[in-house]
């Protein structure tokens, strides 16, 4: 079993910044990949980052490259996700996961979820 538990959402102006936690408790966090998802009202879930158990791979979806940063620090089992330039188009509820196989990309790949943080971006 793994649990996790995001923080760091909030309410932000067009072109500003927030950095996001994922605090994982359970099983060794070291040995899953972790993602960032995000799901706006009346979308679907999409893949936003994944970073590689080691954090020597990372991974980025095209509409946040240059934009966000992912890292982890697995002594602390935690997961980051720095967001800088930030978009009304970025508003969503932000999702932590972890992944054990399959795909970076999809959702189906994801064997445990945080409860979310809303980030909101305005105009």
């Amino acid at each position: 079993q793994v649990q996790l538990v995001e923080s760091g959402g909030g309410l932000v102006q067009a072109g500003g910044s927030l950095r996001l936690s994922c605090a994982a408790s359970g099983r060794t966090f070291s040995k899953y990949t972790m993602g960032w998802f995000r799901q706006a009202p009346g979308k679907e879930r999409e893949f936003v980052v994944a970073i590689s158990w080691s954090g020597g791979s990372t991974y980025y979806a095209d509409s946040v490259k240059g934009r966000f940063t992912i890292s982890r620090d697995n002594a602390k089992n935690t997961v980051y996700l720095q967001m800088n330039s930030l978009k009304p188009e970025d508003t969503a509820v932000y999702y932590c996961a972890a992944r054990s196989g399959g795909s970076y990309y999809t959702v189906e790949s994801y064997d445990y979820w945080g409860q979310g943080t809303q980030v909101t971006v305005s105009s």
